[in-house]
């Protein structure tokens, strides 16, 4: 039963799929950048996604588009904790510190964050296992190759999916090692995070693949330029409708948590699709 234990609560999603709403206060995240630094018009936006059927809000304040520049710890502290704030104290949802560094999701997770998304899979700040370890945050551990400044330079593989899961079989291991109940933990492929349209494309028919010890699977898809590239479009919004429809194809291929910008339309593919998988609406 895929079963993720977060901070505060147990998702079952042996049924029903969750949905993380994207919340980016960067001034230069590649969709959104600067439309929700505000951190009050942040809030708003965060429960209006909630309204629409976000599981849980994903909050980030460093960008990780291709060729994004590391920020400060203190001030991605100043972007996310007066958000975290103010979401906590007006939502019981589930919130989402996407970060890699431990002082901010120590922060986050004071501030009443539940669960740390990690672009480096626990991997790129030494002691980021042990504030997973302590606080009993649900964790994300993602596969990335390179940095978000050098991911898209010529990425290679012999075998991306082979690859990708041998290296979330590794985190997944070493966070056991650190003493994470593995019941905590789901496992991304990192789409569009040091892979090419063809290498996106295999992850996304095989990701059952990295549903490893029955660890639940979480697809990022919303807004990526391969997309794009598919429909024709420069324009992220017109990006929308392929997202959906890969929502539900991989929900029919075994993933359970899908990060999006509109939970709406996802939310509802996603209900459609298992109620045709099992049967039950």
């Amino acid at each position: 039963m895929p079963l993720w234990q977060t901070r505060r609560r147990t998702l079952d999603l042996s049924r029903h799929g969750a949905i993380m709403g994207v919340l980016n206060v960067t001034p230069d995240s590649f969709s959104d950048g600067g439309r929700f630094v505000d951190p009050d018009r942040a809030c708003a936006h965060a429960l209006a996604m909630v309204a629409e059927g976000a599981d849980i809000v994903d909050i980030g304040g460093e960008s990780t588009r291709p060729g994004a520049a590391p920020v400060p710890a203190d001030e991605e502290l100043a972007r996310v904790l007066p958000v975290i704030e103010r979401l906590r104290a007006a939502s019981d949802v589930l919130i989402s510190i996407d970060t890699s560094k431990a002082a901010v999701a120590a922060a986050a997770l004071d501030a009443g964050a539940d669960i740390i998304n990690d672009v480096t899979a626990l991997a790129g700040d030494p002691a980021m296992p042990e504030v997973a370890r302590r606080t009993g945050a649900g964790v994300v551990l993602m596969h990335m190759r390179g940095t978000p400044a050098t991911m898209q330079q010529a990425p290679a593989y012999a075998d991306v999916v082979a690859e990708v899961a041998q290296f979330l079989r590794h985190r997944l291991d070493a966070a056991i090692a650190s003493g994470i109940d593995p019941l905590r933990m789901a496992l991304d492929p990192g789409i569009g995070f040091g892979k090419t349209p063809a290498h996106n494309h295999a992850l996304l028919r095989h990701c059952d693949a990295f549903a490893l010890d029955g660890r639940p699977v979480l697809i990022g898809v919303s807004r990526k330029s391969f997309l794009g590239l598919l429909v024709g479009s420069n324009d992220p919004a017109a990006r929308l409708w392929p997202a959906v429809a890969l929502t539900s194809f991989c929900r029919e291929r075994g993933a359970r948590i899908f990060r999006v910008h509109e939970p709406r339309p996802h939310r509802e593919a996603l209900r459609m699709t298992e109620a045709i998988l099992t049967g039950v609406a």
